[in-house]
């Protein structure tokens, strides 16, 4: 649909020149500190009204009022949201008119300092000038107006045109465009603008977040020129953190209300902020998906639901906190979750998730509460610990699990490997300690992505440790290659655990036909090209061999790949819950708080 253009206006460069672009800043002053109330409010019921009346009370009154007060909570946030972008409207609006406004005195103050007149209309009169090359008298003065070249083409070759009548003409055109510009700008932020309202009553419906998200984006690009261009992306993770404390409160509060989507997915920025930016954006995200029909859709929109439900959830004892540190619908989807701040800890350990996952339900639950799992197994060692799981690439998705292995190349791993760079480097540039522990955890393919990571630049910033987990494969043949000394590399391989056995590539040609037939998973329970012994796996050497070089740790074995219950795999998935692999996660636990010296190794294959 082509967008409606812009009416021809009654502004006047008068009008223009007159504007009081104060009152603009001033008004979007206003609704800034309304918006400024409604989150103090939406901060009080989320932060301290919520969680003492769980602590303090029960039953069904309790829970009543819990469901009012996180719908007042909403309501509060949507106010935030909107009354936000009222607020950065108004300000783009006073910026965008601050320049047509310079263009025009500029054109002004040319035709002052040359004794021109400028009309309302916005015609310019310029006096006589010059000399005629017949008669030698000035030639006579006259007007121009837009669209008009008076004075330019002389009649004749023995008539020389008024030396004034080129400027006049160039001062009149400049008028008329800023004029003209300026309309234009009060014309879409006048549509933008009258969007901006809420449905009557006191409630928020579904819908209403979906409008919420199209008025962000109408915002987001009229103010491009305003805020977004001011956006370090180009910048390192330290400039960015140095970028952003340099703002003033009402730049950050805009930034925020804004592009929450640009901030709270920029590495460099303070886990704080990027958590802040993260929940106003996950609103958004779940409203701009509720209006969308498709599979893709409904799968994301699972996934945005239930981290919503779990950062409003009240923590249960010994629950670190929770931190949005990235959410987005690019791909299969980006989350990005720390239980416990990155920021203050002194160990910050890193999982990256691997084959088939995606944002969607099975994520939000499965994959967060690996991340939780670890993260209150390394407090146990030590309360100054972290533990995130990092959704920042499009892991490969085999519909049919391991019998579609073709999908998993190195390109994804390699992509995902220097993204996983760039968001250490903002871990490392915004912790607050001098020498913090890091960590980084590979499951799956992602182990491949974490070694990608190590061949990449000068290696992943700031990690001193790397667990390699269900591994098939790293992309490198020793430990030492890894970038952290082989002493820091750990591994844990399940006996049952079919992955970390998966063949080779070359293994897999040679056995193409028995490959073919049944697939990896196939050929491996008819015993056919499966790992022949020589540490070799589908990436590589085998992690968990001697001739790797890693330390290998203790893991329960696992189910069985075939039992009188059919085929299973679980095996590839327990390393990291304590009620079915306590050794592994323990493990794990112990590396992510520092304490590897303690660790249980095992043999190496």
């Amino acid at each position: 649909m082509t967008p409606a253009a812009a009416p021809a206006s009654p502004l006047t460069w008068a009008q223009l020149r007159d504007l009081k672009c104060a009152e603009l800043e001033g008004a979007a002053d206003g609704w800034g500190k309304a918006s400024n109330r409604a989150d103090a409010g939406r901060d009080r019921i989320e932060h301290q009204l919520l969680n003492g009346l769980r602590e303090t009370q029960q039953g069904a009154a309790a829970e009543a009022a819990v469901g009012r007060l996180r719908r007042l909570g909403r309501n509060l946030s949507y106010v935030y949201t909107e009354c936000g972008l009222v607020r950065t409207a108004l300000n783009s609006l006073a910026f965008e008119m601050r320049a047509q406004q310079r263009v025009l005195r500029e054109a002004l103050d040319d035709a002052e300092s040359l004794r021109f007149t400028v009309h309302a209309d916005g015609s310019v009169t310029y006096p006589a000038a010059g000399e005629g090359l017949i008669d030698g008298k000035p030639l006579a003065g006259g007007t121009a107006s837009v669209g008009a070249a008076p004075g330019l083409l002389p009649p004749s070759e023995l008539v020389a045109p008024n030396p004034h009548a080129a400027k006049a003409q160039d001062i009149a055109d400049r008028v008329a465009k800023a004029v003209r510009t300026a309309a234009e700008i009060d014309w879409r932020f006048a549509r933008i603008l009258r969007k901006l309202k809420a449905e009557e009553g006191l409630t928020v419906p579904e819908r209403t977040w979906t409008d919420t998200a199209g008025d962000a984006a109408s915002v987001r690009a009229a103010a491009r020129g305003y805020l977004k261009s001011g956006i370090p992306y180009e910048a390192s993770a330290v400039a960015r953190r140095e970028w952003w404390a340099g703002l003033t409160d009402e730049q950050r509060e805009e930034y925020l209300a804004v592009y929450p989507d640009q901030i709270g997915n920029l590495d460099g920025i303070p886990a704080l902020v990027r958590d802040t930016a993260n929940r106003d954006n996950l609103q958004l995200l779940i409203g701009k998906l509720e209006g969308r029909d498709g599979e893709r859709a409904e799968t994301q929109l699972a996934g945005l639901r239930e981290i919503d439900r779990q950062l409003r959830a009240g923590r249960r004892p010994g629950d670190p906190p929770m931190y949005l540190l990235g959410i987005g619908d690019e791909g299969n989807g980006r989350a990005i979750v720390s239980f416990g701040n990155p920021d203050v800890s002194r160990n910050v350990a890193t999982y990256v998730p691997g084959l088939n996952t995606s944002l969607d339900k099975e994520f939000a639950e499965g994959d967060l509460k690996r991340a939780r799992d670890t993260a209150i197994g390394a407090r146990y060692y030590d309360s100054s610990s972290a533990a995130i799981v990092w959704l920042g690439y499009d892991a490969p998705q085999s519909p049919d699990g391991l019998n579609s292995l073709d999908v998993m190349g190195d390109e994804r791993a390699e992509r995902g490997g220097g993204s996983f760079n760039q968001f250490m480097s903002g871990l490392s540039a915004t912790n607050e300690n001098g020498n913090p522990h890091m960590t980084a955890i590979g499951h799956s393919y992602g182990s491949r992505t974490v070694g990608a990571a190590t061949q990449q630049g000068e290696g992943i910033p700031g990690v001193d440790e790397i667990v390699l987990v269900g591994s098939p494969g790293v992309g490198v043949d020793r430990a030492e290659d890894l970038g952290v000394g082989k002493e820091h590399v750990f591994v844990g391989a399940a006996e049952n655990d079919v992955v970390t056995k998966l063949p080779s590539k070359q293994q897999s040609a040679v056995g193409a036909v028995g490959w073919a037939a049944a697939g990896p998973l196939g050929a491996r329970l008819l015993g056919g090209a499966a790992d022949q012994g020589d540490d070799d796996l589908w990436f590589g050497r085998d992690p968990a061999s001697r001739s790797f070089g890693a330390q290998r740790f203790q893991v329960d074995e696992g189910p069985q790949l075939v039992s009188s219950d059919g085929v299973s795999i679980d095996a590839h998935s327990q390393y990291f819950d304590p009620a079915r692999d306590a050794v592994s996660a323990n493990n794990i636990a112990l590396v992510a708080a520092g304490r590897q010296e303690k660790v249980k190794e095992e043999e190496y294959r």
